[in-house]
């Protein structure tokens, strides 16, 4: 693995295969090993980039007090220069998907094509006006889980809640994949799980409406409904986007279904707007 050296800290990424760049951002809580499946699926035929994402994996702790999408997305664009790579096929899952969008508003062209597992523009995923968020925040009931708790039983706490309120198994069906996901949480320190929350909760997601690049929108039958229908508005607001819900899956798409997951990036890379 490779590091891409940042003024307030290291990026760590990995490089693998020839071809056109296919670069893959984690989920929240996860590193870049979440697309193992995928860059396994891909590397004969693409120049496959995963990185660890701050706070994540190999790149862990960074200077900044605050995180955000906004320099999450920073970061890869500085990837991207570093690598010389210029519109690449972008593929984000959940945290990941939002980096995405980010990008895309930024480079409504910048892009050959996008695909988004897990596709949420929010979090909660409800339309909570921005300026309402501080009053709605859950950082103050987060600050005290982490401390009873710390990073791991907050994440099961929180998997628990959602369970309950959607009636889904939504982050997997695969129990091993669940475990595999709750495992790197416990990775992860009490300040950098604050701050990859609050970079979610605080995110505020763009319109799309001048995005040009074609996106593929993958959910798994048991993702959250709010979810679902966040993803539905990013088909409807690109200029180009189709969806595909995978039976037998959860939020961990990718992994839950890998092979109908690869099967259907394929069909998409392999299409009119692929490339």
């Amino acid at each position: 693995m490779a590091e891409l050296a940042l003024e307030d800290g290291r990026i760590h990424y990995e490089t693998t295969g020839d071809g056109p760049p296919l670069v893959f951002v984690h989920g929240g809580w996860m590193n870049g090993e979440a697309w193992r499946p995928q860059v396994e699926h891909f590397a004969d035929d693409y120049q496959v980039v995963t990185l660890d994402v701050r706070g994540h994996g190999e790149t862990g702790a960074t200077e900044p007090d605050r995180y955000s999408i906004e320099l999450f997305t920073d970061d890869l664009e500085a990837l991207l220069s570093a690598l010389a790579i210029e519109r690449p096929t972008l593929c984000g899952l959940s945290l990941g998907s939002m980096i995405v969008q980010e990008f895309l508003d930024r480079h409504p062209d910048g892009a050959t094509s996008a695909v988004m597992g897990g596709a949420v523009r929010s979090m909660p995923p409800i339309d909570v006006p921005v300026v309402l968020k501080p009053f709605w925040s859950p950082v103050p009931a987060l600050t005290a889980s982490l401390s009873l708790s710390g990073p791991t039983g907050t994440f099961q706490s929180m998997l628990y809640s959602i369970q309950v309120a959607t009636g889904e198994r939504w982050l997997s069906v695969n129990p091993e994949v669940r475990a595999d996901a709750i495992a790197n949480v416990g990775d992860i320190s009490t300040a950098e799980f604050r701050k990859i929350f609050d970079a979610l909760y605080r995110y505020d997601p763009p319109e799309l409406t001048d995005v040009e690049t074609p996106t593929l929108v993958v959910h798994g039958e048991q993702e959250a409904p709010l979810v679902k229908r966040q993803g539905r508005q990013i088909v409807s607001a690109v200029a180009d986007g189709d969806r595909v819900e995978l039976s037998d899956s959860g939020h961990l798409v990718n992994r839950d279904r890998p092979n109908a997951f690869n099967a259907a990036m394929t069909r998409f890379l392999d299409g009119p707007f692929g490339t």
